[in-house]
């Protein structure tokens, strides 16, 4: 049995998703409604930003993002990966394909948020590869684009990171 894992951060970016999950699939584009995409989860040492999915309540907000299929298994991998229950909760929401059908697809929201943190330059990568990859709008290329972002102190990690386009 599979599950939809809706992805909208670095997790967009395939080759990033299958490093950690060899056997997801992607299922489509999809589109969450009433969230914006923000930058204010506290990585694990509290020294840079990961993505969110910010509420806002607001029917013109949206968070594009790409749809997985991801087993039972997968689920539990990423669920340790993610940091379920010490930096993101999940949650069960509503996702739109560009072709009008709703689907449920498990997320993941931040639950441990810095405001004034700004992500790495190699975590801003992943993202913006992902978006471009499956062809985002390019008016939300370029918002991704727009986020500052600053260098990773550990150069090893940067290079790690960023490894898997090479």
């Amino acid at each position: 049995m599979s599950i939809a894992y809706f992805a909208y951060g670095s997790n967009m970016a395939t080759h990033r998703l299958l490093q950690r999950l060899p056997g997801a699939r992607h299922f489509d584009i999809g589109i969450l409604t009433r969230h914006q995409l923000s930058f204010r989860k506290k990585d694990d040492a509290g020294l840079s930003a990961k993505c969110d999915i910010e509420l806002t309540g607001d029917a013109s907000d949206e968070v594009i993002g790409i749809i997985y299929n991801i087993s039972n298994a997968d689920k539990q991998t990423l669920d340790q990966i993610e940091g379920l229950g010490r930096g993101y909760d999940e949650k069960l929401v509503e996702i739109r394909t560009p072709l009008g059908q709703v689907l449920s697809a498990v997320t993941y929201y931040a639950i441990e948020i810095d405001h004034s943190l700004i992500p790495y330059h190699w975590y801003k990568q992943h993202v913006l590869r992902g978006a471009i990859e499956h062809g985002l709008p390019a008016e939300y290329i370029s918002k991704i684009e727009s986020i500052e972002s600053q260098e990773d102190p550990d150069q090893q990690r940067s290079h790690r990171e960023l490894s898997i386009y090479l």
